[in-house]
């Protein structure tokens, strides 16, 4: 970025407010999140993408055939997949954020009262 006047001066736009997107229209769901369980999030960028013929990637049966433990194994193996079913290009950005709950006392974590 490029401060001050003059052609090719940019300034800073604000920060994108979700909020104002969804206006008053949201929800909260809660969930159990027990020991040993994964949670997966991801963007559309993963669930919509699509092979040669136009078929979406199939997430939800890809989910239940893994059993990786580490989640950062599990968002690898996401990957080369999303690239194999897509034939090695993603036609949109992806994100995804994978957790595991442990049953394990929290060692250091931030915010974690011991």
């Amino acid at each position: 970025m490029r401060e001050g006047p003059g052609p090719g001066a940019h300034h800073p736009l604000p920060a994108l407010n979700l909020a104002e997107l969804i206006g008053d229209r949201y929800w909260v769901d809660i969930v159990a999140f027990s020991p040993g369980e994964q949670l997966l999030l991801y963007t559309d960028g993963v669930s919509e993408a699509r092979d040669h013929t136009g078929q979406f990637f199939p997430l939800p049966d890809w989910m239940r055939r893994q059993d990786l433990e580490h989640p950062g194994e599990l968002l690898d193996q996401l990957h080369r997949d999303l690239l194999r079913h897509s034939g090695g290009r993603l036609d949109d950005d992806i994100a995804a954020l994978a957790l595991r709950r442990t049953d394990a006392p929290d060692q250091g974590a931030v915010g974690a009262e011991g």
